[in-house]
């Protein structure tokens, strides 16, 4: 069928995202694929039992549009023991259809023609879309490159009276850096006694190494006031297919969240929602995640470390940097297809998460994969 109007994209600059096409390039040619992250090994037996049982009871319509209470109630109990932060379960937790939906909602309620969001590059592939949708302006801010820090004065500088938001993301999705008491504070005193929100993408909240704090903006009263706190249960515990995330904000910022929600998928999965509401009551469960991925991350970077690959230190997420520039001066997407192609393993160019598309030699592999995965992946890359 052919369509003979004219059409005028909202997006005029969006291709398909880097994580489908480096996936579907890694199946159609057989490479193994440390591209998209996603776990390659099982879940818990015991969380597909929970769903399953809600199944088999009955709980297969939809949910209340906020979250099944019940969840909301262990995601308060949960920010409560762990940082010591009061949510109210019944007005400041709202359940999402995956972390995604849950950025494109803030953005959506937050953001008007006009107003302004500093985002640091490079960034999650989701936040400047959502931003130019709603007629908002984005700022750039870049870190600091290998360290992947925040450059505070670069930042302080592109706030006016437009900008509305500022966006933080750690564990940081790509880079595996995570912010410090420091930049959370900074953060804090740049923001006070301003009309700026922020929005903390915290979904690798638990995938965090070598005995470091998470630096949730929840420690900070004065910053969580003016904070939307993203998490994800699909990254907590390894099922990414369930596209369960949540939010935890005061009421007056999350009212106007749940105005959008509501008219995006309304609900979202509810046998789901009350098996994770189950399964959260043993801490263990996420509680245990540090040393298991930390072992991921350890075995992987311990294998690659002969190769001609430059190890960039990964504090956090289940990604691992890897510099080439002493194997190649190509582009970063063109040597991360080549060595799909030529070689069998699959990774993702940093440079598409900066919006200039950025190069510095840095490709990005994830090591939430099983060790004979990483053990294959490793002795490929070290024959490069």
């Amino acid at each position: 069928m052919n369509f003979n109007g004219v059409v005028t994209s909202r997006l005029p600059n969006a291709g398909t995202s880097i994580f489908a096409v480096m996936s579907g390039l890694a199946n159609e040619v057989g490479a193994i694929n440390l591209s998209q992250g996603f776990p390659d090994f099982p879940i818990s037996m015991e969380l597909v039992e929970l769903v399953n049982q809600y199944m088999h009871k009955g709980f297969n319509q939809y949910a209340p549009m906020p979250g099944v209470p019940a969840l909301r109630e262990a995601i308060a109990a949960k920010a409560l023991a762990t940082f010591g932060i009061s949510y109210d379960p019944a007005t400041e937790i709202n359940i999402t259809a995956g972390a995604t939906e849950a950025i494109f909602c803030v953005i959506t309620a937050m953001i008007h023609p006009g107003d302004e969001v500093i985002i640091i590059e490079p960034a999650y592939d989701s936040y400047a879309p959502a931003v130019q949708l709603c007629g908002g302006v984005v700022r750039y801010s870049s870190l600091t490159v290998p360290g992947y820090t925040i450059k505070w004065p670069e930042v302080v500088c592109l706030i006016n009276n437009r900008t509305k938001m500022i966006m933080i993301n750690t564990p940081h999705n790509p880079t595996g850096s995570v912010l410090s008491a420091f930049d959370l504070m900074e953060l804090d005193r740049i923001t006070r006694n301003t009309d700026i929100v922020v929005m903390s993408d915290e979904v690798y909240e638990h995938l965090i190494f070598d005995g470091i704090r998470h630096e949730s903006a929840c420690y900070y009263p004065e910053l969580a006031a003016r904070s939307f706190v993203i998490g994800s249960f699909g990254k907590t515990f390894h099922t990414t297919g369930w596209k369960t995330g949540f939010i935890m904000a005061p009421a007056v910022l999350m009212a106007e969240v749940r105005k959008i929600h509501q008219f995006v998928v309304f609900a979202s999965n509810t046998p789901i929602q009350y098996a994770v509401a189950d399964y959260l009551k043993n801490k263990e469960n996420y509680l245990q995640l540090p040393a298991f991925y930390q072992q991921k991350r350890d075995l992987f970077a311990g294998l690659v470390k002969e190769s001609r690959f430059k190890i960039i230190p990964s504090y956090g997420t289940y990604f691992q940097l890897l510099d080439y520039s002493a194997i190649s001066d190509e582009k970063e997407l063109d040597f991360a297809v080549r060595i799909t192609k030529e070689f069998g393993v699959a990774s993702v160019p940093v440079s598409s998460f900066y919006h200039d598309k950025q190069e510095n030699h840095v490709l990005r592999f994830c090591f939430a994969k099983t060790e004979e995965t990483l053990e294959k992946a490793a002795a490929i890359l070290c024959g490069i």
